[in-house]
């Protein structure tokens, strides 16, 4: 008896979500392999969508809706060829047997259907704390546009005119800015002690400045313990006794992993409750990868596991695993944690470990600040821009940057990215041949002068200190080296005046006995001077950062 001869298919591969990692995951391979037969599903009504945009369309920055969706299921399925399932849900997977169960949330119809290659890119959902009153009607997350849509209702509706956004990250800040747009007041309610915890405190200070200058109220290290009906309004309780009336609650606190699919099919989880992935984004089971928000990485300069809910190392997964699926040999290089925000009129941004990060995990470095001009000077609208570097003190190698200001930031950071993942070190920084014009840097641009004063601290050529100095040391004596007139605006507690053009004159008017800190308003004239007070036989160092980075702080901790 003659066998029966089966239909051969092509391989299926089935992705389980439609965003920033799933979709990048479909495209690429179907650009790779004609062929393969490519399922993605969604449980959401749209697929491809610019979540990062969803704030400013709240605001009226991005106008047109239909702008954020950056595909559509139909748009998708005629470029691609995707078979593209949205409203269906994965409500389970069979590992051993390679297949998984959809339920179709229109008609809640289930069907099984086997894969190949299984990818899950749920995602994470935000976070609601188990406090009174996060379920009235008056308390809004931003993670979809159906989200979106709702807060959009509430504001057209009712016209609140004020919004507590409780937390202080990239959600909470862009929502807080773009109801400041829409003429509604805002506070912002911060349980740690500052605003973007992924900064360093005296860079993130530049943040809370930026939303305090444009009436934002900021509330840090404060607790939101309740949420409570009164008449029309909604009032929100602290734990350290706050209370404060309100229309809306933007709750944005963080997200959690989705990850119930993957504990359902018996898929190793960290203790943190996100999916374990190796070197190739496959889970424990070789034939399931997993990438995006769910998953834990390994970070490239600290060598430890961590989420990292970005869009464009969840892109760069998508990618990645669609070429090891179509057959080649691809290993994920981790991120560096690359981000930036910009806040009103600030942009702040950062890339690789961070020093509160280092000191954390007892990691070996030290750090340097500079201010400088976003383009020459001379051309109208020079901004100064803030950099820090964290880098290794025996060899220079950069570990970490940050920065902000008003323009240029991004290309900045974009650079010392790009020399982390060199491997580059400090002193490299100073030879880096970047462009040059006087509309858009220096012929120093700001990345050669961190790398030169993070080389002449290495050096020890430029003797230095931090912003912490007057909370860490006593018995110094600060010499403020700025003009009378700039002395006579603000100064540091109990320093003395000596311009840099009097100081040669004036040496005998300091004491050698006693360690001095020079300083001017952002750090070049404080390290001339203290090129000056070295040579002629003073302890002395210079206030990295300047005035201008301490008073920021100083503020900031009011």
């Amino acid at each position: 008896m003659p066998k029966v001869k089966r239909e051969a298919r092509s391989r299926r591969t089935i992705i389980v979500g439609g965003v920033a990692g799933g979709a990048s995951c479909a495209a690429r391979l179907r650009r790779l392999d004609e062929e393969a037969e490519i399922i993605m599903v969604e449980r959401g009504p749209y697929i491809s969508f610019a979540n990062c945009g969803l704030p400013y369309h709240i605001g009226g920055v991005i106008d047109d809706r239909d702008s954020l969706l950056v595909q559509t299921p139909e748009s998708f399925r005629q470029r691609f060829s995707v078979e593209v399932r949205v409203l269906t849900e994965v409500v389970a997977i069979d590992a051993e047997a390679q297949t998984v169960t959809l339920r179709d949330l229109e008609n809640d119809s289930e069907t099984d259907l086997s894969y190949d290659s299984l990818v899950l890119s749920p995602g994470a959902s935000p976070f609601l704390p188990p406090i009174e009153g996060v379920a009235l009607p008056g308390v809004h997350v931003l993670r979809t546009i159906p989200d979106m849509d709702r807060i959009i209702e509430a504001c057209e509706d009712s016209t609140p005119g004020h919004v507590t956004v409780v937390g202080g990250g990239f959600i909470g800040l862009e929502v807080a800015e773009n109801m400041v747009h829409r003429g509604i007041d805002v506070t912002v309610v911060e349980m740690g002690p500052q605003l973007m915890p992924n900064l360093d405190f005296e860079m993130a200070a530049s943040i809370t400045d930026a939303c305090v200058r444009h009436g934002v109220e900021v509330w840090t290290n404060t607790q939101l313990t309740a949420i409570k009906q009164a008449g029309d309004d909604l009032q929100i309780q602290t734990r350290d006794g706050k209370e404060r009336s309100t229309d809306l609650v933007m709750m944005a606190v963080g997200v959690r992993p989705t990850t119930e699919l993957a504990r359902g099919a018996g898929l190793v989880l960290s203790p943190r409750g996100y999916i374990t992935v190796d070197a190739t984004l496959r889970t424990s089971d070789p034939n399931i990868f997993a990438i995006g928000d769910a998953i834990e990485v390994v970070h490239r300069v600290s060598a430890t596991s961590g989420p990292m809910p970005l869009a464009g190392p969840a892109n760069r997964q998508g990618r990645l695993v669609a070429d090891i699926i179509a057959g080649r040999e691809r290993t994920y290089c981790g991120p560096l944690g690359t981000s930036i925000i910009q806040v009103f009129d600030i942009t702040a941004a950062c890339t690789g470990i961070s020093e509160a990060a280092a000191r954390r995990m007892d990691i070996d470095h030290q750090v340097v600040w500079i201010n400088a001009p976003s383009h020459a000077s001379y051309y109208p609208g020079a901004e100064t821009i803030t950099l820090k570097a964290i880098f290794d003190p025996a060899g220079g190698k950069i570990l970490g940057a940050q920065g902000f200001g008003k323009d240029g930031v991004d290309k900045r950071i974009d650079v010392l990215a790009t020399a982390i993942a060199a491997g580059m070190t400090v002193a490299q920084l100073e030879e880096l041949d970047l462009a040059y014009a006087p509309p858009f840097s220096s012929a120093k641009d700001p990345v050669n002068h961190l790398g030169s004063v993070a080389s002449g601290v290495l050096e020890s050529d430029h003797p230095a200190c931090s912003w912490r100095v007057t909370e860490e040391e006593e018995d110094l004596l600060f010499v403020d080296v700025r003009t009378a007139s700039e002395f006579a605006a603000g100064t540091i507690d109990g320093a003395v005046n000596i311009p840099l053009e009097e100081l040669r004159a004036r040496l005998d008017e300091l004491p050698r006995d006693t360690q001095l800190v020079a300083f001017c308003q952002k750090g070049l004239r404080g390290y001339l001077a203290a090129r000056i007070l070295l040579q002629r036989g003073f302890e002395v160092r210079n206030l990295l950062g300047g005035y201008r980075l301490w008073q920021l702080v100083t503020d900031c901790q009011k």
